[in-house]
């Protein structure tokens, strides 16, 4: 975003690039003219201690500019570190602990996770960007024998969809094939998250008293 969209942004959504394209979509469909969007590199998800730093700083230049901030991230990793600092700022953020929870809805992710814990997934950016994420990400295209000691307890790999793409469905199988996983295919959209966003932005979101009460 550049500096003059964010002097005039009233309402800023800081988010991980990885819902950089849906999160567009929805401000376009909307015609959200008075929104900006803050993308954070998705190369966090390998680094999860990063984020609140990360996050922190473009909070900071959107209300030191006046804007009204909303953080498009799940916990992700962070150990709680994150809403620490949400509530520090008075910012809220979608519920969830990930993005795969609030794309595939609570009731549907909790039925995943309690029919094998073991579960790998994907998303729409995950699986489009599989080997520099998660391959190249973690090491294996160097060292491929550390696929054993970091997928051992996975089983099953579940790719939560946001659009019906028939080459991202390839994709994910491929990526099944190469961590030696089951392949399941679930069509989610983009779920629970376009609720929060829409609340926040017109202005029906949840008090920052109450989003302090829900993480306390």
């Amino acid at each position: 975003m550049d500096a003059s969209n964010s002097q005039s942004a009233e309402v800023v959504i800081i988010g991980c690039s990885a819902l950089l394209k849906e999160i567009n979509a929805l401000k376009n469909a909307n015609n959200w003219q008075h929104v900006a969007v803050e993308a954070i590199t998705a190369e966090l998800h390998n680094r999860p201690e990063k984020i609140p730093a990360a996050v922190r700083e473009k909070i900071e230049i959107a209300q030191a500019q006046g804007s009204k901030v909303f953080v498009a991230y799940g916990d992700c990793g962070t150990g709680g570190e994150l809403d620490v600092l949400l509530q520090e700022k008075s910012v809220t953020r979608i519920p969830g602990a990930h993005c795969y929870q609030f794309f595939a809805g609570d009731a549907v992710f909790d039925a995943i996770q309690e029919q094998e814990l073991g579960t790998f997934y994907l998303t729409d950016f995950l699986a489009r960007h599989f080997d520099r994420l998660v391959i190249r990400g973690l090491g294996l295209d160097k060292k491929p024998a550390l696929k054993s000691i970091f997928f051992a307890h996975y089983k099953k790999l579940v790719y939560l969809a946001q659009t019906e793409d028939s080459q991202l469905q390839q994709a994910a199988v491929n990526a099944a094939e190469i961590l030696g996983l089951n392949y399941e295919y679930r069509f989610t959209g983009i779920g629970d998250m376009s609720t929060s966003i829409v609340r926040f932005v017109e202005g029906n979101a949840e008090s920052v008293a109450e989003f302090k009460q829900q993480v306390a």
